[in-house]
C-alpha cells in the first residue's frame, strides 16, 4: 500500500482517491499539495478531525481486501451520482 501512496499512477493511471481530514485548514492544504505532488488527482476533504473515526476503520477493510484480491495494489474511487 505504501508504494501506491507515493506513486498513485501505478494503478488505473491514478484514477482513485485519497482522503484528508482535520481541524487545521492550512495543514490539510499542505497535505493535499503533497499528495498532488506525488500524482494524486483526486483528494477528497472529509471535513474536521471527527472524520478520523471513520478512516481508522479503513485498515481492517483494506487488510480483508488485500486477502481477497491477492495483491496490495488496489484502491478506491468515489463515484457520485
Amino acid at each position: 500500500m505504501a508504494p501506491l501512496m507515493v506513486d498513485p499512477r501505478q494503478l488505473a493511471d491514478g484514477q482513485h482517491d485519497a482522503f484528508v481530514s482535520g481541524d487545521d485548514a492550512s495543514a490539510k492544504g499542505i497535505v493535499t499539495e503533497l499528495l498532488q505532488s506525488f500524482g494524486w488527482r483526486h483528494v477528497i476533504d472529509l471535513g474536521d478531525i471527527t472524520a478520523s473515526r471513520a478512516t481508522e476503520h479503513d485498515l481492517p477493510l483494506r487488510l480483508r481486501m488485500w486477502g481477497a484480491c491477492k495483491t496490495h495494489l488496489f484502491s478506491v474511487h468515489v463515484v457520485k451520482g
